[in-house]
C-alpha cells in the first residue's frame, strides 16, 4: 500500500493491481508499421554542469531500452523529440546516438525499422537566415543517418520560425531534401504544443492553408515520401488530412491523446504510428498491434484503452514536458537505475503527476515488476516528504 498526493493537495492510499503484461514477440506480423520514439538515458555519475554542457549518456542502457521495443516487434523513432533534440540534447550527441543505434539494429534478429531525425539543430538560428542555409543544415545531417543506414525523418526546424520563412523557402528546402534522398522520407509535423518554437510552421498560421501546402508538396513527389507524421492532437483534422494524401503515402499519427481510434481507422482509412507514448506502453501498443493483425478489434481497444487516460497525464499540458514521464516510467520498470534526465528534465514535472502516472500505469498493467516499482515510487515520494 502506497501514500500518494492528488491533484488537489491531498494524500490517499493506493493498492497496487499489480497484473503486468508479459513483453513478447508478436505471433504475427502487424498490419500497421509502427515506431515508438524512444528517450535517452542518462549517465548521472559522469555528468557535470547539466544545464550548460552536454549529457553524459549511458549507452549500455539506452541501447538496451531499444532492444527492448525491437523484441516486441515495433519500430524506432530515433533521435526525435522524445529524446529530448533541442531541450538537452545536441546533434553531436544525436549523431552518436544514431550511429551506435544503427549498429545494434542490423544485427538484432528481427531487422526492426528505424528511422531518425534530421534537423538543423547543430547552427546557430542567427547563422540560419537563408533557406540556402537551412537546406545545407538538413543535408548535412541527411548525409549521416543515411550513411549509418537510417529512414529520413525531416523533423520540424525553428530555424524557418525563427525567420518568419514564408510557404516559398519552405518549398524549396523540403522539394530539394524530399527528392535527393536515398530513399522515401517522413515528413514531420510537430504542433506547437509539443514545441511553442514552432507557431505557423509550413508558413501558415492557419490549419488549413497549411494543411493545403503539405499535401501540394507531397503531390508533386509522392513516390518519394514514404509518408507524414502529424502531431497536432486534433483527430477530425488527421482523418480528413488523411483521406487526401496520395495512394501509397501514409499518415503517422502523432496524436498521443486519440491513437487508439485513429490506428483503428474508420473502416476505409486508418493511421500508422510514430508516438512517443508508445516507448511507455511497448507491451500493450504491440499486443493491441498484434490482436489487430489478428482481425480481434475487440482485444485490440481492451488492450489500449487503458492506456490512454495514461497518455492523457504524460502529454497533459505543457506538452512537450512529457519526456519526463516516459522517463519516469523506465525508472518504474527496471530500464534504467535512477531517475535524471538530460539537462534535469525531470524537474519538469511535479509529485503529483509523477503520481497519476504510477496509478495510471499500474491499470493500465504496464508495471513491469509491481514489487520495485512501489520501492522507486517511495522513494521518489520521500523525496518530496510525503
Amino acid at each position: 500500500m502506497l501514500t500518494l498526493p492528488t491533484p488537489d493537495g491531498n494524500l490517499e492510499t493506493y493498492d497496487l493491481v499489480g497484473d503486468p503484461l508479459n513483453p513478447r514477440a508478436p505471433r504475427v506480423p502487424f498490419t500497421r508499421t509502427a515506431f515508438a520514439a524512444a528517450h535517452v538515458i542518462s549517465d548521472p555519475l559522469r555528468e557535470r554542469n547539466p544545464w550548460d554542457t552536454r549529457p553524459a549518456v549511458d549507452w549500455d542502457a539506452t541501447l538496451r531500452f531499444r532492444h527492448s521495443l525491437w523484441d516486441q516487434g515495433l519500430g524506432l523513432a530515433e533521435a526525435m523529440d522524445t529524446a529530448q533534440r533541442g531541450m538537452g540534447v545536441d546533434w553531436q550527441t544525436a549523431r552518436t546516438l544514431i550511429e551506435r543505434t544503427m549498429i545494434e539494429a542490423k544485427v538484432h534478429p528481427l531487422k526492426p525499422r528505424v528511422a531518425c531525425g534530421a534537423g538543423t539543430d547543430h547552427i546557430p538560428f542567427e547563422d540560419l537566415t537563408t533557406s540556402a542555409k537551412i537546406q545545407a543544415a538538413y543535408t548535412e545531417q541527411a548525409e549521416v543517418i543515411e550513411a549509418a543506414g537510417g529512414q529520413l525523418i525531416l523533423m520540424a526546424s525553428r530555424a524557418f520560425t525563427a525567420m518568419n520563412a514564408d510557404c516559398g523557402a519552405y518549398r524549396r528546402v523540403y522539394r530539394a531534401l524530399i527528392d535527393g534522398a536515398a530513399q522515401p522520407v517522413i515528413l514531420h509535423w510537430l504542433g506547437d504544443m509539443f514545441d511553442p518554437a514552432l507557431v505557423g510552421y509550413w508558413g501558415y498560421g492557419d490549419v488549413g492553408l497549411a494543411s493545403d501546402f503539405v499535401l501540394s508538396l507531397i503531390a508533386e513527389n509522392p513516390a518519394k515520401v514514404d509518408g507524414i507524421k502529424i502531431s497536432l492532437l486534433d483527430q477530425s483534422h488527421e482523418e480528413s488530412f488523411r483521406a487526401r494524401l496520395p495512394e501509397g503515402v501514409r499518415l503517422y499519427t502523432g496524436d498521443d491523446f486519440n491513437y487508439a481510434d485513429l490506428i483503428a481507422g474508420d473502416g476505409t482509412r486508418y493511421s500508422h504510428a510514430l508516438l512517443g507514448i508508445f516507448a511507455a506502453i511497448a507491451p500493450a501498443a504491440a499486443q493491441a498491434l498484434e490482436a489487430l493483425a489478428e482481425e480481434d478489434l475487440s482485444r485490440f481497444h481492451d488492450l489500449l484503452a487503458p492506456t490512454v487516460p495514461l497518455s492523457h497525464e504524460i502529454f497533459k499540458s505543457p506538452t512537450r514536458f512529457y519526456k519526463a514521464g516516459i522517463a519516469f516510467l523506465s525508472w518504474l520498470n527496471g530500464q534504467q537505475e535512477h531517475f535524471i534526465m538530460p539537462a534535469g528534465f525531470q524537474s519538469s514535472r511535479d509529485i503529483t503527476h509523477y503520481a497519476c502516472v504510477f496509478r495510471l500505469a499500474d491499470q493500465a498493467r504496464l508495471l513491469a515488476q509491481p514489487e520495485l516499482a512501489e520501492r522507486r515510487m517511495k522513494t521518489l515520494l520521500s523525496l518530496h516528504g510525503i
